[in-house]
């Protein structure tokens, strides 16, 4: 079935007390409006309609680093869902297949859902997503009989009889383009709130002699968010639901409630995440990794029996081969680190690559950046790198080659070469009090001085 979706993401989001955008605030990692594309794309679209209004440039910006095409129409005023929906009539004339209607702040449908609605579309002309709530509270009833959707109530307009139903409306509606337009044309805003609701095809669909059903799903997939406190709870649904997918597909997380994931990271099997480690979006660790507590990563792969942390982090383009090790208080970024090398304590390596089997000793850097311009350290197989050691980039260091504890690297160092740069010691006997005694002189001079 041919579809197009509509997407919802004109909303001024006033509760969030904030310049971004609501559909911009992020869940896992990426705004939640990215969730909502991400599962919907499930049904293959061929067009997807973005409805924009407040902080539009935001918003369409982000889409267009998507790498999938979006077309985007702007609601300049706020009138209500079906006004919102009407926006995307011009960008779908001629369209004749199934219009979707989604809420950009409503991030949790599951794919199985649309699958459902889109099903139930081929025999029913309008579609509604419903869900059972704990407490119904002012949620829109949905009016059934005999199994078919009679109409949407909106609680403000509700009476005791309808606010007594425990179907609630979930938003999300199906309608084969060229019905939706028409039923919206018809839509009026005779009502508590003087909007265009949505909610009425309904009743206009039924009154033209249409067929109208709804779809249930779980209370969780349809959270909305319009607060902080919102956010930070489907944040939480989110975590919990990625923390038990990951343990049931074999994965040890030694403090659950701990661990926090992107929504695209990828862990293998017999992995062990220690507690108190935050994935950032673009993760993937292979099986048999083991994440030490504290540790951050970002765009990076983990391979097979390597060890990252405790207190480590790892950026984008950090790329680890089998057995390596990577220590407490290292930062990764940018640098291929190849099979059995050892980073172990208080280095960072950026835009580099490290040679199997080599080891990277304490307070090494990779002097990579000359304040325009980044450039690359090349570390060859089976290197021993002393501590504090300084590489100033651009530089190789050879296969096999030693730099001694305390060098400043500039210039490449040959295969097999042991590489030393150190000033000359030199050890002025008897003069460390005298110094230390001027330094006092000073500083009490200064006190007096305040």
């Amino acid at each position: 079935m041919k579809t197009a979706l509509i997407i919802l993401a004109a909303g001024k989001g006033s509760r969030m007390l904030s310049d971004l955008p609501k559909v911009l605030h992020p869940i896992g990692g990426v705004p939640m409006l990215d969730h909502v594309l991400a599962t919907s794309r499930v049904l293959e679209p061929e067009h997807i309609v973005v409805i924009t209004g407040h902080e539009a440039e935001q918003v369409e910006k982000h889409l267009a680093t998507l790498p999938y095409e979006t077309t985007t129409v702007r609601q300049d005023e706020q009138l209500g869902t079906a006004h919102a929906v009407a926006q995307a009539k011009e960008a779908l004339a001629g369209f004749d297949g199934l219009a979707l209607v989604l809420f950009g702040d409503t991030p949790f449908i599951s794919a199985q859902t649309l699958e459902t609605m889109a099903e139930a579309a081929q025999s029913n002309d309008v579609v509604i997503l419903g869900f059972e709530p704990e407490d119904p509270g002012r949620y829109g009833r949905l009016v059934m009989q005999d199994g078919s959707l009679q109409r949407i109530v909106e609680y403000k307009d509700a009476s005791e009889d309808e606010r007594a139903i425990g179907l609630c409306n979930g938003g999300l509606t199906a309608v084969s383009s060229p019905l939706l337009f028409s039923l919206i044309d018809q839509i009026g805003n005779d009502n508590a709130s003087g909007e265009y609701y949505l909610t009425d095809i309904v009743a206009k669909a039924r009154a033209q002699g249409h067929s109208a059903t709804a779809v249930v799903c779980s209370e969780e997939e349809t959270i909305g968010i319009n607060t902080r406190a919102q956010l930070a709870q489907a944040d939480g649904y989110f975590q919990t639901k990625m923390r038990q997918e990951a343990m049931a597909a074999g994965i040890t997380l030694m403090a659950p409630e701990t661990v926090y994931f992107a929504h695209d990271t990828v862990i293998g099997r017999d992995a062990v995440i220690e507690p108190n480690v935050v994935f950032g979006p673009g993760v993937s660790i292979e099986s048999g990794a083991r994440i030490r507590a504290f540790s951050h990563l970002e765009g990076c792969h983990v391979s097979r029996g390597a060890t990252v942390g405790p207190y480590a982090r790892l950026r984008p383009g950090a790329e680890l081969s089998e057995n390596v090790h990577i220590g407490n208080f290292v930062e990764v970024k940018n640098a291929q680190v190849s099979e059995g090398a050892k980073i172990n304590h208080l280095s960072y390596i950026g835009d580099a690559s490290v040679g199997a089997g080599t080891n990277i000793g304490a307070g090494t850097i990779t002097c990579n950046y000359d304040g325009v311009m980044k450039h690359k350290t090349t570390i060859e197989e089976g290197v021993f790198i002393g501590s504090n050691t300084m590489l100033v980039a651009p530089v190789t260091v050879g296969a096999g080659a030693l730099t001694a504890t305390g060098s400043v690297i500039t210039k490449d160092v040959p295969s097999d070469a042991i590489a030393s740069s150190r000033v000359e010691q030199n050890n002025r006997l008897g003069k460390a009090q005298k110094f230390f005694n001027m330094l006092r002189a000073k500083k009490a001079r200064l006190m007096k001085d305040k």
